[in-house]
């Protein structure tokens, strides 16, 4: 009685989850907020596979805006590419933080053209690949005074078995969780895919420095600028990134995510079980209650092919549907193995964190 009665709650938030994704699907594309010049601001290491395709876009925006991007050394192999395309300025940053990246942000925060004049400020991560109208839908949001950041979702491609596998759950698990957030009225979610904001609000929340220790600094970002009394909202732009890497990365990368929700959200991360319903149906059919299960994935199913190909429009989630069940699988593992430990690996450096998700020297 007990498994189904969790069977028949992971089967309700499948369907909940389609509403979601159907709400999302019905949302009016925004239009470029005009006479709103943007500051985009990149914080960069390394040159990974897609990163010129994502810079190369970002010089292709339609609108006012500036493009600065920062390295730690002048040496970086990605400043060979960034210097192939002349509207982007190329920062050497040199402030020290326990997140690396949120100091690179600092320094290109003063190196800006623009200050009241240039109120809009954008964040992405390197690797994000945008459309020429992004900015514009992006930054449009804020042109209503009660909403202190706009942050949307992100379409993976992988290069390799593995990074395509890890984008089966960012497009039919990942994607459709934030939805449901979204639909349930939770405010204070960000992403590193896109962070748009004020800049006068970010001043009020003490700048970049305010969530410099934190290994989850989009998300401290917009908790931080929701405690001020302003809304979080998604974006209908979905962006692209780059996922690559062998298994081993996977793993890592996964689990690294898995820690940095739990340290950030606690008790909505205990909570995430109620929603394995792939988990759920093996239970059940391990038990005789084939009907059930069949029902309860089936669900599932439905569910993941209408986030991951009629809102993520990714090929992968087409190509690969049938995976979908291992990969939630997968997940459940990454979820037990994100439970415990206050170690994350992230570019090969092995990070401690503390309780409120602090990174540890």
């Amino acid at each position: 009685m007990i498994l189904e009665t969790i069977g028949a709650i992971a089967a309700a938030y499948q369907v909940f989850a389609i509403v979601a994704c159907l709400r999302f699907r019905k949302g009016v594309k925004g239009m470029a907020a005009a006479g709103r010049p943007v500051s985009i601001l990149k914080a960069v290491r390394g040159l990974d596979p897609g990163f010129r395709a994502a810079i190369e876009s970002h010089t292709k925006l339609h609108g006012e805006y500036e493009l600065l991007c920062g390295v730690r050394s002048m040496d970086d192999p990605a400043v060979e590419v960034l210097r192939e395309f002349p509207q982007v300025r190329v920062i050497e940053c040199h402030t020290v933080t326990p997140n690396q990246k949120v100091g690179v942000l600092m320094d290109l925060a003063r190196e800006t053209h623009y200050d009241t004049a240039h109120p809009i400020i954008v964040v992405n991560d390197a690797d994000i690949r945008v459309e020429p109208d992004y900015l514009g839908r992006v930054t449009e949001p804020l042109t209503d005074s009660q909403v202190g950041l706009v942050t949307c979702l992100y379409r993976p491609e992988g290069s390799t078995f593995a990074g395509r596998f890890e984008g089966l759950g960012v497009s039919t698990d990942f994607a459709p969780s934030t939805l449901v957030a979204r639909l349930v009225g939770v405010e204070e979610f960000a992403m590193g895919s896109t962070l748009a904001f004020r800049r006068t609000d970010l001043d009020r929340i003490g700048g970049f420095a305010a969530i410099s220790e934190y290994l989850a600094d989009d998300y401290q970002l917009g908790a931080k600028l929701h405690g001020l009394g302003l809304k979080c909202v998604l974006s209908d732009v979905i962006v692209a990134t780059h996922l690559g890497g062998g298994w081993r990365d996977v793993w890592a990368h996964q689990v690294r995510w898995a820690r940095t929700i739990r340290v950030s959200k606690f008790f909505g991360y205990l909570g995430l079980p109620v929603t394995f319903a792939t988990v759920w149906a093996v239970a059940l059919a391990c038990t005789g209650g084939w009907n059930i299960a069949l029902a309860v994935l089936a669900a599932r199913m439905l569910m993941a092919l209408e986030s991951g190909w009629m809102v993520m429009r990714s090929r992968d989630v087409l190509r690969l549907w049938f995976l979908i069940p291992l990969r939630d699988l997968f997940g459940a593992a990454v979820w037990a193995a994100g439970l415990f430990g206050n170690t994350v690996v992230w570019r090969g450096q092995k990070l401690r964190l503390d309780r409120q998700g602090r990174l540890l020297h």
